[in-house]
């Protein structure tokens, strides 16, 4: 399916049409001499990648990174890096 296009100046005085055309699931590429620059899009296919993703399924899974001892080995690199 093809994505229709208006130009800057069309899309502004057919805003209301083409907020209606996004609330159904159309979207629209605005234009500007000819270039794409924008595209108005139903919201719903953005708010998934807004929405925070849990980190409860990481808990438990840095176990071990930094050796039995975390804490000599951070002041090991501490002082690694202070020379």
């Amino acid at each position: 399916m093809t994505i229709p296009r208006k130009g800057a100046e069309e899309a502004r005085n057919q805003l209301p049409e083409l907020l209606d055309a996004a609330e159904s699931g159309r979207a629209t590429i605005i234009t500007r001499h000819g270039r794409p620059v924008a595209v108005l899009s139903p919201l719903g296919e953005h708010v998934a990648i807004d929405a925070q993703i849990s980190l409860q399924a990481l808990e438990g899974s840095g176990h071990g990174l930094w050796g039995n001892d975390s804490a000599k080995d951070l002041d090991a690199q501490r002082d690694e890096w202070i020379r």
